[in-house]
């Protein structure tokens, strides 16, 4: 009788020790959580962001999933962990998984060049073209600029498969093959076009079978036009803001419908909690399935293109090496390795952040494009789940952004001012309107419209302004759509006679989004033809 009393004393005993753990544990969590939410509301207010959604996962349990804020400032619709967003550039790491699945299955090796799947596939160099290879796709090392080729799937596009591949290999060398990192979503293109070899199935049924489906995924697309075509009532989606006449202002967007593998999936928070689990077990989908391998998943996170570390990185997250795997971006983080990625569009950012070692992983989506606060939000979160040094990343953020800002408008101010000063160009108006010729993106028309120069990207309907003068021969380029906040400069050279042989762009903002990659073009006068 004594025994079974002791025995009980002791169950009761155990009982009590684990109740009281299990609620010791779940008021740190709400702790951690309420610091959060409050960095969270914080943020929103500081970067004038209508809404984000937020999920956490810890030990492989949902610590934090929210929506805060609106999904529109036109409809006041709130935003839930159900809200959809555009992930932009987060889709690169879905991209690598399919391929990790296809490695596993001996299809390819992540060594397979690149041409022995798609032999149309050429660069600048064909000693470059021969050997490159499935890692130096996904890893940024090609040896192009940042962003070269973007303008061929940037705003919008036109362009054909076959004319994606036509202007390939005249896309300039700006590195040594494997030196530096450029980040590049063109090559990302180029991927979805090997999956797509590689299983006779088109990139966004592939996504959606062999990783959307196994995770659970339910509510996540591969574009904007599957979103469109789904049968049954369709998720809320977030709306894209941007400041127009320094006012917050919904608008509409394609959500990179374009970028394909590079950047046009659309996904929630519930789901990106799914995806965060795969991605800390190493592709392990439950106890007797795997979504990719355990040495594939070492492979996505081992450095192949390093990256030089910022004296602010050094200071503030104690940094000593920065790298890409493939579709992410590595660093170490207060002596622990970091893993992440952000996604950036029109109106609209994501943020995947993750330390593998402690087993949490973070995804922020927002209807802002305000990268510096999503920069600072994983940080936040961060601190206050592994008890980091305390730092307040909003105001550091923000003020970062802001002093930015300020350098860039006090610069282009001084250009507008200069360009109220009469000025005359160097040649009559109908001297450059010309049809002009770039190797890698084709025909652009420069058009005399009454006593203005206008200006035609033909591949591109979103890029078509007015030709400004500024000097001599060089005229600021006004685009019409002026969201897109990437105004040019056009500057035309001319030989001995007069004549114009060559015109060239660069972007006038430093704050233009790269894949407006104009310094990349080289355009030649297109002879008259004789009838």
């Amino acid at each position: 009788m004594r025994s079974r009393l002791i025995k009980a004393i002791s169950l009761f005993s155990y009982l009590l020790l684990l109740l009281y753990s299990c609620w010791g544990s779940a008021a740190a969590i709400e702790n951690k959580n309420t610091q959060v939410k409050q960095a969270i509301i914080e943020a929103m207010n500081v970067f004038n962001i209508p809404g984000i959604s937020v999920v956490v996962v810890e030990n492989n349990q949902i610590t934090l999933n929210q929506g805060y804020g609106v999904i529109s400032i036109e409809t006041s619709e709130k935003v839930t962990s159900d809200t959809l967003f555009g992930i932009a550039s987060n889709t690169k790491a879905m991209t690598v998984a399919l391929l990790a699945q296809l490695v596993d299955q001996y299809k390819i090796s992540w060594q397979t060049k690149i041409v022995d799947i798609l032999p149309e596939f050429k660069l600048y160099n064909p000693a470059v073209t021969q050997d490159f290879t499935l890692i130096d796709l996904l890893s940024h090392r090609s040896g192009l600029g940042y962003g070269a080729g973007d303008l061929m799937i940037w705003p919008n596009k036109t362009y054909t498969d076959k004319e994606l591949y036509q202007g390939l290999p005249y896309l300039p060398q700006v590195s040594g093959f494997r030196t530096e990192f450029a980040y590049n979503n063109v090559m990302y293109i180029i991927a979805a076009k090997a999956i797509e070899k590689l299983t006779n199935k088109p990139f966004e049924q592939q996504i959606q079978s062999h990783l959307f489906q196994p995770l659970g995924m339910k509510n996540t697309w591969a574009n904007i036009s599957q979103y469109h075509a789904q049968i049954t009532t369709q998720q809320a989606l977030a709306s894209p803001h941007i400041f127009a006449n320094n006012k917050l202002t919904a608008i509409n967007s394609h959500y990179l419908a374009s970028f394909s593998a590079a950047g046009s999936v659309l996904s929630n928070a519930n789901d990106m909690a799914l995806w965060l689990k795969v991605l800390l077990n190493k592709g392990k989908l439950n106890t007797s399935k795997n979504l990719y391998s355990a040495p594939q998943a070492e492979v996505m996170w081992q450095p192949h293109t390093i990256r030089p570390v910022s004296d602010a990185a050094k200071k503030h997250d104690k940094t000593h090496f920065s790298a890409y795997g493939l579709g992410w971006f590595l660093n170490d983080f207060h002596g622990l390795k970091l893993v992440h990625h952000g996604g950036s569009m029109f109106g609209m950012v994501s943020q995947v952040a993750l330390i593998p070692e402690k087993n949490i992983g973070v995804v922020l989506l927002a209807n802002r494009q305000s990268s510096a606060a999503l920069n600072a939000l994983y940080r936040e979160i961060f601190e206050a789940y592994l008890a980091l040094p305390e730092k307040d990343w909003i105001t550091y953020y923000h003020e970062e952004e802001k002093r930015k800002i300020e350098r860039e408008s006090s610069r282009l101010n001084r250009l507008e001012s200069d360009l109220i000063k009469p000025s005359q160009p160097l040649l009559p108006l109908k001297s450059y309107a010309q049809t002009y010729i770039d190797k890698w993106y084709g025909e652009i028309i420069i058009s005399l419209q009454g006593k203005k120069l206008a200006i035609n990207f033909s591949k591109t309907p979103g890029l078509k302004g007015e030709l400004v003068h500024y000097q001599d021969n060089q005229f600021i380029v006004r685009w019409d759509d002026r969201t897109l906040k990437a105004d040019a400069y056009i500057t035309f050279k001319t030989n001995a006679d007069g004549n114009i042989t060559q015109a060239s762009l660069k972007a006038i903002s430093y704050q233009t989004d790269f894949s407006f990659n104009f310094q990349d073009l080289k355009l030649l006068p297109q002879p008259i033809r004789v009838k």
